[in-house]
């Protein structure tokens, strides 16, 4: 397991010497998005905003931002699940180059086998921290805020050294999920056998 302290833009090569498990600290640019910026995006054919369109960092979040006189002022963050983006995840990585997308839980096979063609990772947080982090994230614009709302614009942020994020699907198609699904499934497996429990046990839903 390796720590890395990227900075965005990020290189394809160190994305792809990544491996599940390893833990990542990220600075550089980043957007956030949600499922209604998809939507507008991909299901009702709008154009991406030129800001975002060399940022190649995607995190899924609903930041809470409030506007006052001397700019914009973050008072809460923190990525939220990414398995509920599955329908636009790899569309995503291939239309807007992304690199590394940053958001609780995981996400599915096709977004998968899209990692792997274009060389990106997704990361979770190892905590839910959403008032830890203001401190490493600097507002810096946003772009649809009339017509998406402010929870589900994308804000376009400077983060430092914000993490830890661990690794849990990578370029060569490895999940952390998956893996610890198995791990748990072999461990209750022998479990069972050591207790005496047959294989077909299930618990009682109370």
């Amino acid at each position: 397991m390796a720590t890395w302290h990227v900075q965005a833009p990020l290189d394809e090569d160190l994305i792809r010497n990544m491996t599940i498990g390893d833990i990542v600290y990220i600075s550089g640019t980043a957007f956030t998005c949600r499922s209604r910026l998809q939507r507008w995006i991909f299901d009702e054919h709008h154009d991406m905003p030129d800001r975002t369109t060399k940022i190649d960092v995607l995190i899924h979040s609903g930041p809470i931002v409030l506007e006052e006189q001397d700019g914009y002022r973050l008072v809460s963050f923190m990525p939220t699940s990414s398995l509920r983006f599955e329908k636009w995840g790899a569309s995503s990585i291939e239309a807007w180059n992304l690199r590394m997308i940053v958001g609780k839980t995981t996400m599915g096979s096709e977004t998968s086998n899209m990692m792997v063609k274009r060389g990106c990772v997704h990361v979770s947080p190892q905590s839910v921290s959403p008032n830890l982090w203001i401190d490493s994230i600097k507002i810096v614009d946003v772009a649809l805020r009339q017509e998406l709302g402010s929870i589900e614009a994308p804000w376009i942020v400077t983060c430092t050294n914000l993490g830890p994020f661990v690794v849990d699907m990578d370029t060569h198609g490895n999940n952390l999920f998956e893996y610890i699904d198995l791990q748990v499934e072999q461990n209750k497996e022998k479990a069972f056998s050591i207790l005496g429990i047959e294989k077909e046990f299930k618990p009682t839903k109370l």
